[in-house]
């Protein structure tokens, strides 16, 4: 049997463009999504429900996964909170103690089937940046990622454990593709912002948590990878004035 890695929040989107990707390169995936997802044809991929801001549930599911398919080597963290009710409870549920206690439990039962040990988790810019469009509390859960990171990084590394984060820009999904193809002055606003002269796409994040999670990546730890083709590098003034004179298109 080839490494188990498990996507969590893997059932559409960037996870599932993860759990393709990592299926790709012979490898066992187990996906936990909220609720369930649409069948896989491909066989290495195995999904299972469960809300994992229910930690009970959660750690039951674990076990049920390594019972079914062996010990796990790898994780991808990409859950993130949709439900309605409270978002500041429900972010920290969902992004905060879940991830803390995925963690910690990878510390505590992961084994080496061949690739090392590595978790990445996938935040989001709004880590370091302001993205009006998203509330306050979403802002908080990605900043304590991209900090749980670096802690676990160290908490964990003696133990063989590596970890670290990608903070994507804007993303084009397979939901989404749609929309950006009846809009294409968005997509040429972006051609036109983005140094790398277009938009990332959730195959660009999968090829990144593949990377992180390979021994290619064995003395990599820590690290939190700004993942938007550059944009933000530059002066958000200067693009700003380039946007409203025209200089862009």
């Amino acid at each position: 049997m080839g490494p188990h890695v498990l996507v969590v929040g893997g059932t559409k989107g960037i996870g599932r463009a993860v759990a393709r990707r990592l299926a790709a390169d012979d490898q066992i995936v187990s996906v936990i999504g909220r609720s369930a997802p649409a069948r896989d044809d491909d066989g290495r991929i195995k999904s299972w429900a469960v809300d994992v801001a229910d930690l009970a549930a959660l750690s039951a599911t674990l076990d049920r996964i390594v019972g079914s398919d062996g010990p796990l080597s790898g994780a991808v963290l990409l859950q993130r909170y949709r439900a309605g009710g409270d978002d500041w409870a429900g972010e920290f549920a969902t992004s905060v103690a879940a991830t803390r206690a995925l963690i910690e439990w990878a510390g505590a039962h992961f084994e080496d089937r061949g690739r090392g040990k590595a978790i990445v988790i996938v935040s989001s810019i709004a880590s370091r940046y302001v993205a009006l469009e998203q509330p306050v509390s979403y802002h908080v859960a990605k900043a304590a990622m991209s900090q749980m990171v670096r802690y676990y990084a160290v908490a964990l590394g003696r133990q063989g454990v590596r970890i670290n984060g990608i903070c994507p820009g804007t993303v084009v999904k397979d939901e989404s593709r749609a929309f950006y193809a009846a809009h294409p002055e968005i997509e040429a606003l972006f051609r036109a912002i983005v140094p790398l002269g277009r938009m990332g796409t959730s195959e660009d994040v999968a090829e990144l948590a593949t990377f992180l999670l390979s021994e290619r990546a064995a003395f990599l730890t820590g690290q939190n990878i700004v993942l938007d083709g550059g944009v933000s590098l530059q002066s958000h003034e200067s693009m700003a004035r380039r946007v409203a004179g025209g200089e862009v298109g």
